[in-house]
């Protein structure tokens, strides 16, 4: 009796190390692929290219107004892409708001979205979007190939694309602001071009 018991208790302990162990392991492989991720946006071929001129809309927002995308007198503009149902979105939600904070000064956020506007009136309220321009077009969204979500593109005061792609994290984010200021088409082909000069 005496061993069945002992014997139970060292499997229990095995079963809770080993779950720990892949709670572990689990988390480490989450953190390395952090750490590996591509640097900057993902940066895809179709849509206007970077260095075009943006498609130029005025259109209605949610939020009240109008959303002009296009050339603006010392404003550049960032369309953000989003959908009341993607959990990227929601959590890149606060970022993109101390962004547009902090370069408020010369930088302009467009909210972009399709579908509904009663699920968009949903969302701004329970999110609390209603400080920023929030436009509904599907247009808008085929203009620039938009195929997943959360996408940006940055462009500046002209109406030229300056940076563009697909935002998973903040650090994709500021790559969209680094590239502007180095005004390179993204982070990604900028290292790509210094390896090939190194090489």
């Amino acid at each position: 009796m005496k061993l069945i018991v002992f014997a139970l208790a060292v499997l229990t302990f095995v079963v809770l190390a080993l779950a720990i162990g892949l709670w572990v392991l689990a988390r480490q492989i989450g953190i390395l692929f952090e750490r590996i991720s591509p640097m900057g946006a993902l940066v895809n071929d179709s849509g206007p290219e970077v260095g075009q001129s943006t498609p130029e809309f005025n259109l209605p927002s949610l939020t009240g107004g109008r959303a002009v995308i296009g050339p603006k007198s010392i404003r550049s503009t960032l369309v953000f892409f989003l959908s009341p149902t993607c959990p990227i979105c929601k959590k890149l939600l606060p970022i993109l708001d101390s962004v547009r904070k902090a370069e408020g000064g010369w930088l302009d956020v467009i909210l972009a979205s399709d579908g509904e506007d009663a699920q968009h009136e949903r969302f701004i309220e329970n999110a609390r979007l209603s400080s920023y321009p929030y436009v509904v077009s599907a247009e808008l969204g085929l203009a620039y190939r938009v195929a997943r979500l959360p996408y940006a593109v940055l462009f500046d005061e002209h109406g030229v694309i300056r940076a563009k792609g697909l935002i998973n994290t903040r650090e994709q984010l500021d790559s969209l602001f680094n590239a502007f200021e180095m005004k390179v088409g993204s982070i990604q082909t900028y290292l790509d071009h210094r390896m090939a000069v190194q090489s």
